[in-house]
């Protein structure tokens, strides 16, 4: 269901988190805190003041933040919004080899950052995906945590302009 920019500036703190609580995966502190930043005049803004909220966040916060995200590929329990987005790209359809590939990727990336590889798979195939886990696997930790963190900005802008009608 999608939600004015109106409804929501009217929203109360619960009723908002209600609706947005979702938009950073398992995080709905971010909107609960992003609450007391309204009014909003438009998508960009009420995703900035949620982007500060993150930016304001203690190292620890953000790390639960970043490991609140599925493993790309996996078969697990994910939220509804992670689901949607990985079939988008056919994650949800990998063949064996394509398993296994998505996995291997997967542990390598953990093992070496202590958090999951996250990209905004909107304009991603299951290809230029793969391209990019090879890739970052090569950066350094600090780089790949502002890469991680800007990725997760991304996902949660497409998620805000699926959900609000900013006419």
């Amino acid at each position: 269901m999608k939600h004015s920019l109106s409804e929501l500036n009217q929203m109360n703190q619960d009723d908002f988190v209600a609706v947005l609580g979702w938009i950073f995966e398992d995080s709905p502190w971010i909107a609960q805190k992003a609450w007391a930043r309204k009014p909003f005049a438009d998508v960009l803004s009420l995703h900035q003041s949620m982007v500060d909220v993150v930016c304001e966040a203690s190292d620890v916060e953000k790390l639960a933040l970043i490991c609140a995200h599925p493993d790309l590929g996996a078969k697990a329990k994910m939220a509804e919004a992670s689901v949607k987005e990985q079939a988008g790209v056919g994650l949800d359809r990998l063949n064996p080899e394509e398993y296994d590939k998505f996995n291997y990727l997967n542990q390598a990336y953990k093992k070496k950052f202590n958090f999951p590889f996250i990209i905004a798979v909107k304009n991603h195939t299951k290809e230029s995906i793969l391209a990019s886990f090879s890739q970052r696997l090569e950066n350094s930790k600090e780089t790949e945590l502002q890469t991680v963190l800007a990725e997760i900005e991304k996902i949660a802008l497409f998620r805000l302009q699926e959900v609000i009608d900013d006419k």
